[in-house]
């Protein structure tokens, strides 16, 4: 008894063709801006930066809250001006003899993840009355001085001095 085993390279099917696999080009995305979790914070942080390096305007994507909160620092004198475009809120900022900056200080107070609250009895006042407090009413954004006149409480957004 001999066993026997024999291989052959017969092709058992009539295989196909094998074409090599090309690499899909990649999608192209349109750009859509960034997106931004904290709007305010990010005004905050682009004007505070935007100060430190001596720019004369800063930019930054356009929302409600933030064309307010540009108001608010055009009227109490913190920054030069502010353009608002379609999409684009373009903030210019404002020099005291060519050097110092009006603004010498921002802090966001209430955060997505700590909300601050004040009642029209507690309102907060900044470094003794020198700089302003940013509250979101229910008559809308303004500032602490002019919440407490009209007797509103609200949200703490922030502090500029």
């Amino acid at each position: 008894m001999t066993n026997e085993t024999t291989l052959t390279a017969e092709p058992t099917a009539a295989a196909a063709p094998v074409a090599p696999r090309v690499p899909k080009a990649p999608k192209v995305r349109k750009p859509r801006g960034i997106a931004v979790s904290d709007p305010v914070a990010d005004l905050l942080t682009r004007v505070r930066n935007a100060v430190g390096a001596r720019h004369e305007s800063t930019s930054l994507p356009t929302s409600r809250i933030n064309v307010e909160i540009a108001r608010i620092l055009k009227t109490e004198g913190f920054i030069g001006g502010y353009d608002q475009a379609p999409g684009l809120l373009t903030i210019k900022l404002k020099y005291i003899s060519g050097k110092t900056p009006a603004v010498s200080g921002l802090r966001r107070i209430s955060r997505p993840g700590l909300r601050v609250y004040a009642r029209k009895t507690e309102m907060p006042r900044v470094l003794g009355g020198l700089g302003i407090a940013i509250v979101s009413t229910s008559s809308g954004v303004m500032t602490a001085r002019d919440a407490e006149k009209r007797g509103l409480g609200g949200e703490v957004l922030a502090y500029v001095w």
